[in-house]
């Protein structure tokens, strides 16, 4: 650990946080994250291979990636340099890049270190390839957010990608259960306020360390911290929850999946849980109206209304009055039968049209307010539907020459079945009069 402690300007003799204490000291000693350090996961393949590549560790906060780095470097007798992108500019890196090549010119390897490696620029991530090409550095990059969005393409080509995952409750507690075991005592709160730092936590053992730090400075033996004081002097985890990048993009597509699949009770939660994380309502009102036409449409019409009302709503009222008005719009649009003709017909009509070009539309059905028009033939032979027995005349509408076709089959769903029925009278009553012709 010196070497951070002097990179920080800080003695080892200074006062350490718990969190730092516990760094596991092995690889085999890291929680949580068995599918990457068990038998036969992958970096125990490489580990084993003697061949180290280089590799983008991809998690959430508080979950060991700076860790697993530094004991990929003992492990491998590399050197270890870490670096962080956000505090980090060329200067840096090009000083970092001289002393591994220096290093791998007397045959020593360097395993480089870089947390928040996505903050770098995309010219910045071009400057890495020739030193991980040639060997200098094995890169080893920490992100929170989503490579494929966040790593330039080259360098993305040279990793290995390892996802990390948020820490499950047994974890969690084998944590608590090693600062303990530090400390010397049990962690001083009453039973089910161990559960709650747990769940203040949520997922992330540094955050999870730092809470029992604060616990164990707190209590005054031999009283137990309540409920009630733990929450009253910590504050729970913000949910990790961006509203532009990749958690965002994964919650609406949660939300919208559990609309679709009829699950209201998931969907509620994930729609609660953007809530929590700050996204704006009326992000979420859009998307439901969209949903309302995409995943509904004419199987149940009211959807459509029930969102655009719920849209209204909250922006009259704000929140969190408005916000209920939201909720009622999820159940709604959870508990109504489904269909996607709309959707689909729309795209397919889309299609057609942007293959068939500028076709004019049959002359029977064009306007003629000239005199001109008439004498082209603008409004020939034109059928008034209404002055019909059947209420359909069954003339073509497409352009000339383009044969018809069918882009709206509804489903049969709620109010579609009735639909669908007129849509086959009216098939019938065109093939009857066009055949006749």
């Amino acid at each position: 650990m010196s070497d951070l402690f002097a990179a920080s300007g800080l003695s080892e003799s200074a006062p350490r946080p718990l969190a730092d204490r516990l760094r596991p000291a092995r690889l085999a000693d890291v929680v949580g994250q068995d599918h990457l350090i068990g038998a036969d996961a992958p970096l125990s393949r490489m580990l084993e291979a003697g061949r180290l590549s280089s590799i983008i560790l991809w998690g959430p906060p508080g979950v060991g990636k700076t860790t697993i780095a530094r004991l990929l470097a003992a492990e491998t007798d590399l050197e270890f340099e870490a670096i962080s992108a956000i505090f980090s500019g060329v200067k840096d890196l090009r000083a970092v890049f001289d002393k591994a090549q220096a290093r791998r010119d007397m045959g020593k390897g360097t395993l480089l270190f870089v947390d928040e490696i996505h903050r770098f620029n995309r010219a910045q991530q071009d400057g890495f390839l020739p030193y991980v090409e040639s060997g200098a550095v094995t890169l080893v990059g920490a992100t929170t957010e989503n490579p494929s969005f966040e790593i330039n393409g080259a360098l993305l080509s040279r990793c290995a990608v390892l996802t990390l995952k948020r820490l499950e409750p047994e974890a969690m507690e084998t944590l608590l259960q090693r600062a303990e075991a530090l400390e010397g005592r049990p962690l001083p709160v009453v039973d089910r306020a161990r559960q709650a730092v747990i769940d203040m936590a949520d997922g992330d053992g540094r955050y999870l360390l730092n809470l029992a730090e604060q616990a164990f400075m707190m209590a005054n033996a031999p009283r137990l911290l309540s409920l009630e004081e733990l929450s009253a002097a910590v504050q729970k985890r913000a949910p990790a929850y961006d509203k532009d990048r990749e958690e965002h993009y994964n919650l609406i597509s949660a939300l919208h999946k559990s609309i679709r699949g009829s699950d209201p009770d998931a969907a509620l939660y994930w729609f609660a849980r953007m809530l929590e994380g700050g996204e704006d309502p009326l992000f979420l009102a859009r998307r439901l109206i969209r949903m309302a036409s995409e995943d509904i449409g004419l199987s149940d019409p009211t959807s459509l209304m029930v969102c655009g009302e719920a849209a209204r709503t909250y922006e009259r009222l704000g929140s969190p009055e408005g916000e209920l008005a939201l909720a009622h719009a999820v159940i709604h649009l959870a508990t109504a039968p489904k269909s996607n003709a709309a959707y689909v017909a729309y795209k397919a009509a889309r299609r057609a049209a942007a293959q068939t070009g500028s076709r004019m539309p049959p002359k029977h059905i064009l306007n003629a307010p000239t005199a001109m028009m008439k004498d082209q033939g603008y409004g020939d032979g034109y059928q008034y539907d209404h002055d019909t027995e059947e209420g359909v005349s069954g003339q073509n509408y497409f352009p000339d020459g383009m044969e018809s076709e069918r882009y709206y089959q509804p489903k049969g769903e709620g109010r579609e079945r009735p639909i669908a029925e007129r849509l086959k009278e009216i098939a019938a009553i065109r093939a009857r009069k066009q055949g006749g012709k």
